[in-house]
């Protein structure tokens, strides 16, 4: 009988598929390798989500220096209204044993009725220079409870405004907790993306910020460019002498600054108070909408939030304390958003 047997195929034909299996497997393999490892991001892309969250950082940042002012002028009013409770219950203290001494004075010379004291007095002179002595007494024991009742009202009032204003120094407390959690959230966010760069791309970063500065640099020319007053002048110097100093979050000097630190830090050592927040400087002088009018020292104001400011340097250029990780520099105005310009 004849065999029905399938017959062994060619040792090429069984190379030939083993040979096709392991390059299948290889291929995929190699996919699989590919979906589980995905390409590094790139420098600039990575760049745009840094600075979009540092950018982020920096409002938390301006909030966090806002609240912080609140708090210490809240923490002053409340001492003062404190101070003034403690000093009108002590007048209020005094008021209370006067009356106490006037009515027992009114006691000891008026627990008799005023006619039977007459008929009784055997010198009715006597007794007239009491009764006369005795309406003064009633009239001062008057004027004392009306004082009294007056004072009272005062403490009160002065009690309510203390609780009130505690209160709020409790919120702000609050709020200063919370935007520094949110300024360091978006820190410790922008730190993970960097950190998933390898260290090529990270040094390629480093040197392309640190050649931008250099350009900005280089376009200052302070010889021909004219200061807006002597005072803008004084703050300007002052901040140049900051150049290269790092940018940290809610400081103020001598050695870290965030953007409206180093401006406010550097007026105050030219004998000028400006307000601590770049909110708040953007209201502190004359607004100059027109960038070539821009003098040397006016402030300027980037994003419709107002949340970054920076001295005017000339040629374009601004010097500020810029973003996290980075120090006090120049940088073209045209990096960022212009807003306007502050003549102090």
């Amino acid at each position: 009988m004849a065999s029905h047997r399938r017959p062994k195929p060619t040792s090429r034909v069984r190379v030939t598929v083993l040979t096709a299996t392991a390059a299948a497997a290889v291929a995929l393999s190699s996919q699989a390798a590919n979906a589980a490892a995905p390409a590094k991001e790139s420098v600039k892309d990575a760049k745009t989500k840094v600075d979009a969250l540092y950018d982020q950082a920096e409002q938390a940042t301006q909030k966090y220096d806002a609240a912080n002012e609140k708090l210490k002028s809240l923490q002053k009013d409340a001492s003062n209204l404190q101070d003034q409770v403690a000093r009108q219950q002590e007048h209020l203290n005094k008021l209370r044993d006067n009356i106490g001494a006037i009515a027992a004075s009114q006691y000891r010379s008026g627990g008799i009725d005023p006619s039977l004291q007459l008929f009784l007095s055997s010198n009715p002179d006597d007794y007239l220079d009491q009764a006369s002595s005795l309406d003064q007494i009633t009239s001062l024991q008057a004027g004392a409870l009306t004082q009294l009742e007056n004072a009272k009202q005062t403490l009160d009032q002065e009690r309510a405004e203390a609780a009130a204003k505690l209160a709020e120094v409790q919120s702000t407390r609050t709020d200063l907790a919370k935007n520094k959690k949110d300024a360091q959230a978006k820190l410790a966010k922008a730190q993970s993306v960097l950190n998933g760069l390898t260290a090529a791309q990270r040094a390629q970063m480093a040197q392309d910020d640190a050649a931008a500065a250099n350009r900005a640099s280089s376009r200052v020319d302070l010889g021909n460019t004219k200061a807006a007053s002597a005072r803008a002048k004084n703050a300007f110097d002052a901040a140049v002498s900051k150049i290269g100093d790092p940018y940290y979050y809610g400081a103020s000097g001598p050695s870290q600054f965030d953007c409206s630190g180093l401006t406010s830090w550097a007026y105050a050592q030219a004998g000028v108070t400006i307000p601590r927040t770049s909110q708040e400087q953007a209201n502190a002088g004359t607004r100059i909408y027109n960038a070539s009018q821009l003098e040397v020292g006016d402030l300027v104001i980037f994003y419709g939030d107002f949340h970054h400011v920076g001295f005017y340097a000339g040629g374009g250029q601004v010097l500020h304390a810029p973003k996290p990780g980075a120090v006090v520099r120049y940088e073209a105005m045209s990096d960022m958003p212009f807003e306007f310009g502050v003549r102090i």
